[in-house]
């Protein structure tokens, strides 16, 4: 099996809400060592024999679980052979109101809240860390997500008859998606409106920063 497969069901049985993951990758052939050294290099492993230590981390503390999998999709581009394996894992902390409710919920919540009228709405997705961004963005495709700001998050459209934006329901499973892959954070409703009647257009336009959106 490929690393970066090894690594993926590693990371997949990882408890919800780990920190930071130690690693160690066996290399089968010793004449292979110096080079799986130089290429997890970014990861500063440290080298006993056949073995390399090194470590995960969500937040900034490491190299992201990203990186990682970059670093081994290296090693088996160059054809070494190894075995990867968990050496124990931490789980941080909730951070408050972002790791409580699944994005599905939160999403129900805040539409449950809305006039029976609404017809367009402007909604973001906040993720509980900059790690999920790039898994994120693929699941949340459908709905054209976009960056805004500094925060970990995407921010997009809904339209809830016709008009320019993602279904409600389109959203409603792309938030799904997230929950499944256990990508955590909230979504909310940004701003709302109703019984919106376009002529000649595809729906309003909000101003946010200077920008249409």
């Amino acid at each position: 099996m490929a690393l970066v497969d090894q690594w993926q069901v590693i990371e997949r049985n990882l408890p919800e809400g780990w920190h930071e993951t130690g690693l160690r990758l066996v290399v089968e052939n010793e004449g292979d060592c110096d080079r799986a050294a130089a290429l997890l290099a970014p990861a500063t492993p440290g080298r006993r024999g056949k073995v390399l230590s090194f470590s995960t981390a969500r937040g900034g503390a490491g190299p992201s679980p990203a990186r990682i999998r970059e670093l081994l999709a290296r090693l088996d581009r160059a054809g070494i052979k190894s075995r990867l394996e968990l050496v124990g894992s931490d789980v941080a902390p909730a951070e408050p109101g972002l790791e409580r409710s699944t994005f599905a919920t939160t999403w129900d919540a805040e539409l449950a809240a809305l006039p029976e009228d609404w017809s367009d709405l402007y909604a973001e997705v906040e993720l509980a860390s900059s790690d999920y961004l790039d898994r994120a963005a693929l699941l949340l495709a459908p709905v054209n997500p976009a960056r805004y700001g500094a925060r970990a998050g995407f921010r997009f459209r809904v339209a809830r008859r016709f008009g320019y934006g993602a279904s409600a329901e389109m959203a409603h499973r792309c938030l799904e998606r997230l929950d499944e892959e256990s990508i955590h954070g909230r979504a909310r409703v940004l701003w709302a409106l109703s019984d919106t009647r376009p002529v000649q257009t595809q729906g309003p336009v909000w101003h946010s920063g200077g920008k249409s959106v």
